[in-house]
């Protein structure tokens, strides 16, 4: 077995806060290794000085058992390293095939369309080469990261976090498609909050926690309790918890249609209800609608046809600021994009919320000693960590983090719908149970949640009701505790068939 990539002895400060301390990874060629740990424990961090974005402070990074200094994402690709990052980096204006080719520069574009259509057929999925990027759902994002890099012929392939926005069965042909490369001899590094990807596929795992390594060890004879253990220094279980009250309907959609972007199927004459009181869970295959059912909610999109209504008014024609006003509360699932404004602080992205209310005085005036203080006291509450400085922008946060930020933000003040799409996407166990307890917290204060995720596992813990979106409508509701059998073969059937 061949040493791929090694990282010795890393130290990586910023500023006064050490990221990483003096932390040891080994990744072999053949070989599929997992890196876990809390959000914020430095697994980030580690394999962007892998890949050139960081030089270490102390310490040295050694391919194929030489030391190496790498010198940004160019250099680490001529070196056969590829990273496929947790955020994406496409250029939204070009097309599929333009981002793909700029990744791989120098080839015929002819060859490149062939090769990332002959590879996408194998891991399962379609992607239109012409489409802008900009416009594709976040999952087909996804995809397209992980084709720039595997197009590229890297031996060294760093995933952060590959599955998070995938379906099940999306989910197990990439794995299966990771293991093909690790037989053909690539050191493939797994970063994954997701402990059975780390468990079934990994054939060995580093533990993080706070910049150190706490544990290398192999899946065999460990179990998720004993991983969890591992991960965050205690054990976490969390057990479904059913709704004690259900009200009035608070919202509901009659008739809703909207066309697809880039070949995605759209809402086609949608129709369900969700009351007070309990949580709605949206389940169903990538694809087939969750993206522009959470965009019409967000009021980001405007029906062509149907309406929205919300505690007895027409807001079908509302934009985001005054659906915030009737008490609409939005998780995201791209937080980037829809959720923070990178270049802004952390006390900003807290803040706007309760500027757009009032709470922290008016436009002319705004007290922002208050809101400060207010982002301060929900940074601690929230656990938002690598905050060293309310000023410090929001783009500086891992991924997890900024998550937590967004969702300290979204259950300020009361709320009357909070519609959470994805909310535990890139988060720890720890953290993702945090999550999930701020959900039911809501409903249980009479908040109408409308949960969108493609982890089933996710739906089935947290709703007192299940709705299966396929082709852009209800194909089947259910109630709790639901059979999961039942809701998968919904998923994958037609009302038409």
């Amino acid at each position: 077995m061949t040493t791929g990539l090694a990282l010795r002895s890393v130290t990586k400060r910023f500023g006064g806060f050490a990221a990483l301390e003096e932390v040891d990874f080994v990744a072999h060629g053949g070989e599929v290794h997992a890196l876990l740990g809390e959000n914020g424990a430095g697994k980030s961090t580690l394999m962007n000085v892998a890949c050139g974005i960081y030089a270490p402070d102390e310490g040295r990074v050694e391919i194929d058992g030489k030391a190496v200094s790498i010198a940004g994402a160019r250099d680490a690709a001529a070196r056969g390293i590829g990273m496929v990052h947790q955020h994406f980096k496409l250029v939204p204006a070009f097309s599929v095939l333009d981002n793909i080719l700029l990744f791989n520069p120098g080839r015929p574009a002819a060859e490149v369309g062939a090769e990332a259509q002959r590879l996408a057929a194998r891991i399962g999925f379609d992607l239109p080469l012409e489409a802008r990027a900009g416009t594709l759902p976040v999952a087909e994002q996804q995809r397209l990261e992980i084709l720039k890099v595997l197009i590229g012929g890297a031996r060294i392939v760093i995933l952060d976090e590959p599955t998070a926005v995938l379906s099940p069965e999306e989910g197990t042909a990439l794995m299966g498609l990771i293991r093909g490369l690790a037989d053909e001899g690539a050191a493939v590094i797994l970063v994954t909050h997701k402990l059975h990807e780390a468990l079934h596929h990994s054939d060995r795992i580093t533990v993080l926690r706070q910049g150190r390594t706490i544990a290398e060890t192999t899946p065999e004879g460990m179990n998720p309790a004993e991983l969890t253990t591992l991960i965050v220094g205690e054990q976490i279980v969390e057990e479904p918890e059913l709704s004690s009250h259900v009200g009035e309907r608070v919202i509901w959609l009659n008739g809703v249609e909207l066309a697809g972007d880039a070949g995605r199927r759209g809402l086609t004459g949608l129709d369900f209800q969700v009351r007070a009181g309990e949580i709605y869970g949206v389940a169903g295959v990538a694809g087939n609608g969750q993206s522009e059912l959470a965009e019409v909610l967000m009021g980001l999109a405007r029906p062509t046809g149907g309406t929205v209504w919300m505690d007895g008014e027409n807001i079908t024609e509302a934009g985001p600021a005054g659906r915030r006003r009737a008490g609409l509360a939005c998780i995201p699932v791209d937080r980037y994009r829809h959720g923070l404004a990178g270049r802004l602080s952390v006390a900003d992205n807290y803040a706007v919320n309760g500027v757009l209310a009032g709470r922290y005085g008016g436009w002319m005036w705004l007290n922002r000693a208050k809101a400060r203080a207010r982002a301060r006291e929900a940074v601690e509450e929230f656990d938002v960590q690598g905050v060293r400085g309310m000023g410090q922008r929001a783009a500086l946060l891992s991924g997890g983090n900024a998550q937590k930020l967004v969702i300290a933000r979204e259950f300020e003040g009361e709320t009357r719908v909070v519609l959470a799409h994805s909310p535990s996407r890139g988060l720890d166990v720890r953290a993702g149970a945090a999550v999930h307890a701020r959900l039911r917290a809501a409903r249980d204060a009479g908040a109408a949640v409308i949960l969108i995720s493609d982890d089933l596992d996710e739906i089935l813990l947290l709703s007192d009701r299940i709705g299966v979106l396929s082709d852009g409508r209800m194909a089947a509701e259910f109630t709790a505790p639901a059979d999961r059998a039942e809701i998968g073969r919904a998923m994958v059937s037609h009302g038409d068939d």
